[in-house]
């Protein structure tokens, strides 16, 4: 006798996605309209994305309302809406594995994304806009830095680049920091090693494209955090970026590159007994579910997957070895705090929430939705609109207590929520990335 799937964990199976039956059209359009079809009868997930209204309002305007009456090229428009933030698969949906259905709707999307890339229909803004070290290697050179700030912040300029990129003008886009993260990063102090009962005592920081490129003190503030607590830390060397704006587009191969450049090097210092902690949460993500799934044969990704931490995952089970500093000497009063989607779906619960909490003078309110961003998703022109309706129910709760400080351990959807508040004309607050505003709680930064 069968029970719904989300009464039990959801299981995720390995993404067979070497196997040439991945990428065969006619076998995707089948399983595309059965699952489809179980979703029509379910529509349960109509509040998450554009995927499910789309897909609901192509088979309401069929003859019959159902879903083999529908255009199998219209497919593309349901797969199109689709930014793989998993919260279909890990909080609405009944059909999930163990269910004898076995719906996995992201891990669908993402094989029909392969398939499209691979038959050569991502365009050169996606090929560029997912290359995230690559445009900040560029982006990094002094005098191209300068230029790029300016072209960002200029309307004109956001103009020409929509015209002819299709990034929206209005987009909020990040600017490249004059001095990457690895440029002025300190050396760690040689404190003693305090392995916990459940914390690694020495940290191994893998930096991602974003801290290092655009917001270097955020990663700054993580080496205070650490410091502070008399934990020793050292860099990942070489790190190349982890693989999720390429697995976002389909490009499957890619995602393998980068992986056999990151996976050595953060095997080895799992070996050598660090916590590898990352501070943005879709790179985490990626060496927690997707690479492993991806790559289920391989033991070093398996053991990166096991030595990969959340940083405040890493606090909260730092606290409970006893060795979190708890001397927070400056309250932060009022923080709205996003969860986002990817920190969502690591399963590690509110660990953030719950270390502001700690701050004496602190009140946090939790917004548990998605903010919309998702990456390079929402800055493209035919999705910037679609990212800004998403995200107004979490614009609204983020001014509910009227914070002093916006928050989310996304960066870009912290930043898409701060524009999103000021388009509404909501009461404007600081926004800081949780790892800065625990660095302020310490005392550590102003």
């Amino acid at each position: 006798m069968s029970s719904e799937g989300n009464l039990q964990a959801p299981t995720r199976h390995p993404l067979d996605w070497k196997n040439p039956e991945f990428y065969d059209e006619e076998k995707l359009n089948v399983e595309l309209e059965r699952v489809f079809d179980i979703c029509h009868g379910c529509r349960r997930c109509v509040s998450l994305c554009g995927s499910f209204p789309t897909l609901f309002d192509l088979v309401d305007a069929t003859d019959d309302g159902e879903v083999h009456g529908v255009n199998k090229a219209d497919y593309a428009q349901v797969v199109d809406q689709c930014y793989l933030c998993d919260l279909c698969f890990m909080t609405k949906c009944p059909y999930v594995p163990p269910h004898e259905w076995n719906l996995d709707f992201p891990h669908l999307m993402l094989r029909a994304k392969a398939i499209g890339h691979k038959k050569g229909e991502s365009n050169f803004r996606d090929n560029l806009l997912s290359s995230t070290d690559k445009i900040g290697r560029f982006a990094g050179i002094p005098v191209v830095t300068e230029v790029v700030n300016a072209v960002n912040h200029n309307s004109m300029a956001r103009s020409v680049m929509e015209s002819t990129l299709g990034v929206d003008k209005n987009a909020w886009l990040p600017d490249f920091a004059s001095k990457t993260f690895k440029q002025i990063v300190t050396d760690s102090t040689p404190w003693e090693v305090k392995n916990g009962a459940k914390t690694p005592g020495k940290v191994a920081v893998y930096a991602t494209c974003y801290i290092n490129y655009n917001e270097p003190g955020i990663g700054q503030d993580l080496l205070q955090i650490l410091n502070h607590n008399e934990i020793p830390y050292a860099l990942v060397d070489k790190e190349a970026c982890c693989g999720m704006p390429k697995l976002e587009l389909g490009n499957l191969e890619e995602v393998e590159k980068l992986k056999n450049i990151n996976i050595p090097q953060l095997a080895k210092l799992a070996k050598e007994g660090y916590a590898i902690v990352t501070p943005i949460p879709s790179c985490t993500l990626m060496f927690k579910q997707e690479l492993p799934l991806m790559f289920p044969d391989e033991a070093d990704v398996q053991l990166v997957k096991e030595a990969m931490w959340d940083p405040f995952e890493y606090l909260i089970a730092r606290k409970k070895d006893g060795l979190l500093k708890t001397d927070f000497s400056q309250p932060l009063g009022k923080v709205s705090y996003h969860v986002p989607c990817h920190s969502r779906v690591q399963n590690i619960g509110k660990k953030t929430a719950e270390t502001l909490q700690m701050i004496p003078g602190t009140e946090v309110n939790v917004v548990e939705r998605c903010s919309g961003h998702s990456g390079t998703w929402g800055v493209k022109k035919e999705f910037h609109a679609m990212a800004m309706k998403i995200g107004k129910p979490v614009f609204k709760n983020m001014a509910n207590n009227e914070p002093d400080y916006i928050s989310s351990d996304c960066q870009l959807a912290g930043h898409h929520i701060e524009q999103g508040m000021s388009e509404a004309g909501l009461k404007s607050a600081q926004m800081e990335h949780p790892i800065s505003l625990v660095a302020m709680a310490y005392g550590l930064k102003k």
